[in-house]
């Protein structure tokens, strides 16, 4: 039982030495933990940890080797120097929004999109399949792809059409197939 009350009167110690350090401290604390941060609810931060690690060391407050408050403001400047470091040492956070979307998306899906395609490509007859590269992928008007295959701009676009429609019919076979085994 004498435990448990001695407990409680440095309980009760430890806080009126923290109640009295707020009261005579605080203010100037605050203002100078303010003029280092710019932010008052980060200074008001500082200052909390600041009573902490006063109320951790209590005898680093009473030892004479200097002023209560020159130790309090050291204190509260290596909080911040702290967090300074900590925050300079990591990559700047940004909120992801659509307005800045992330800087590097997955691209798994993408590669994947790519294979297929690739894939379905090498179904197609080698007619088809020309007609379509120089359309989609060298970026040839009709007109160009016609000259480059020396073929008439009709049966360019007669191509294309049908080795779309076939690739259409591609996809939509996989897109059946792969609900199948999901399903």
């Amino acid at each position: 039982m004498a435990a448990l009350w001695s407990r409680k009167r440095e309980a009760a110690a430890d806080e009126a030495l923290i109640r009295s350090l707020y009261e005579e401290h605080g203010r100037a604390l605050l203002a100078y933990a303010t003029r280092l941060t710019g932010d008052r609810a980060a200074a008001e931060d500082v200052v909390q940890e600041t009573l902490v690690r006063a109320w951790r060391h209590p005898d680093s407050l009473v030892n004479g080797k200097g002023s209560v408050r020159g130790w309090l403001l050291t204190v509260a400047r290596n909080i911040v120097t702290d967090r300074y470091r900590a925050k300079a040492s990591r990559p700047q956070e940004v909120a992801e929004s659509p307005a800045t979307p992330p800087v590097q998306r997955d691209h798994a899906e993408s590669v994947v999109d790519s294979v297929v395609v690739l894939e379905a490509l090498d179904q197609l007859s080698s007619d088809h399949r020309d007609v379509l590269v120089e359309i989609y992928f060298r970026g040839r008007s009709v007109t160009e792809a016609a000259q480059a295959l020396g073929v008439p701009p009709g049966t360019v676009k007669s191509r294309s059409h049908y080795a779309l429609r076939a690739l259409r019919e591609t996809f939509s076979g996989q897109h059946v197939a792969l609900k199948g085994v999901a399903g």
